[in-house]
Order: C-alpha cells, then structure tokens, then sequence
C-alpha cells in the first residue's frame, strides 16, 4: 500500500508596502518544503508587494485598500477554507519569521488547535524593554491562565490553526488594533480551541523600517490593555463551514 500524500499546508503572508523583502521570503518559504503553497495577502499595497510576490511564486490575493493584518489574514482564512487546506500558518512577509522554523510550529497542531512560535521561550536573542515589555508579559500572564497553560509570546504572529480554528477564525477575525493576536486568541480559546507554543529565534527585518519608539511603546502598553478588556467581553463564537467571496486573486 502506498503511504497517504502529506496533506498541503497554506502558507499566509499579509504585506502592506513589503516589495523591498517579500519576494526573498516568499522563496525561503518555497525553498523550506515542497509542501508549502504560500499566499500573499496584498493588504492594499502602493509599492511593487504583489508584482514581486507573484513573480517569486506566490498566489497574491489582492485586497483593494488597506485593511491591517486582522482583515488580511481573514481574507486569508477564507481562501484556506475553499480550497480545503486544513494546516494554515501566518508567516510575516518582512522576514523576522524564519521559514525554517515552520515545520516546528505547525508540530505543535498534534496536540493543540492554535500553536504559537514564541520568541521568549528559552530560545533565540530577542530583546524587549520597558512599557512593551511589561505589556506582552501582563498579556501573556492572563491569556495563560485562561488557556491553563504557559504562555510566554501570545503576540507573537508567527501561529500555525487546524482545521478547527480556521473554522474559529472565520466566525470571529477582528480587524482592530492588536485583535489579530490577543482577541483572536482570548475568543479562541473561549470559544474551545486549545493553545500551546513553541520557541523559535526571530530574526530583524530582511526590509523596511521598524515603528518602534519610545512614546510608541507606551501606547501599545495602553492599547494592550484595552484590547485584551475589549477581548474578554466578547462572546465565544460559534464555528461556521462556508465562506463568502474572495477578492481578487492573481497567481493561480
């Protein structure tokens, strides 16, 4: 008897303005496993996002403004859950994700629906201080109590979901501030699905410029907060199988 194929996982990248890295982290990903189909989600894009993405061999699902990572990755979820991917991982297109870790995280769907990649787990130099230090580590102390397990990166992107949190995600996604990592993941959990993590190593951005600075800092720790409350008083959604249209896809 021949072995089962190993079933395709969807690799989902939104980009807003990421011509300068995403087509080399687009190959990384190609280059990692012959099982990756990757898919950029151009999140309204004005620079060369899409030409270059395609050009490298992703599928580009062009949306028609902007509409952050939280409307990107729905739109992405939605495209996962038509073509019948039942393994879907978030990878960011600037390239602090490293594609090698992926296998790595998406292991962790064997005993969780969620599996996080976490860069403060032991593992890897990544630093962060002050205000945004104490943000992740407060938001990681009570998402880990409601999960009823160690936490230590809940705003981490780099996240892989089975079939039943693609599901979850397609009955509540929010496009806020923050709602693509802590709502998602509070009403998540709320909602049944369960979390664990896994560490891997960021690495700095391959292109762009980062936003973070000091007064920008504090406002996270301010908006943190308030996302997480906003998040709690959400009520546990309840999974649906069908999935409305999809903008325009190129690539195909």
């Amino acid at each position: 008897m021949e072995p089962s194929p190993t079933p395709r996982v969807l690799v989902i990248m939104p980009a807003w303005n990421e011509a300068e890295a995403v087509g080399d982290t687009v190959l990384e990903v190609l280059a990692a496993s012959d099982h990756y189909d990757v898919l950029v989600v151009n999140d309204g894009s004005t620079d060369d996002t899409a030409a270059i993405a395609e050009q490298a061999g992703a599928t580009v699902l062009n949306l028609p403004f902007n509409l952050g990572v939280g409307g990107a990755m729905r739109a992405g979820f939605k495209y996962a859950r038509r073509l019948g991917y039942e393994r879907v991982i978030q990878v960011d297109s600037d390239g602090q994700h490293d594609p090698r870790s992926i296998d790595e995280v998406l292991a962790g769907l064997e005993h969780a629906d969620i599996c996080i990649g976490a860069r403060f787990a032991d593992r890897g130099n990544y630093k962060v201080g002050g205000p945004r230090k104490w943000a992740m580590q407060f938001l990681a102390k009570v998402i880990s109590s409601l999960a009823k397990t160690r936490l230590t990166d809940v705003t981490s992107g780099f996240r892989a979901a089975n079939d039943r949190a693609i599901s979850q995600y397609l009955d509540h996604y929010p496009a806020e501030y923050l709602g693509d990592t802590i709502d998602s993941l509070v009403v998540a959990i709320r909602s049944g699905c369960t979390v664990t993590q896994v560490p891997v190593e960021m690495r700095i951005r391959q292109g762009g410029t980062p936003s973070h600075n000091p007064v920008k800092a504090a406002v996270y720790l301010g908006r943190s907060v308030f996302a997480l409350l906003l998040a709690l008083t959400r009520k546990p959604s309840r999974a649906r199988t069908a999935a409305p249209g999809l903008p325009e896809i190129s690539g195909v």
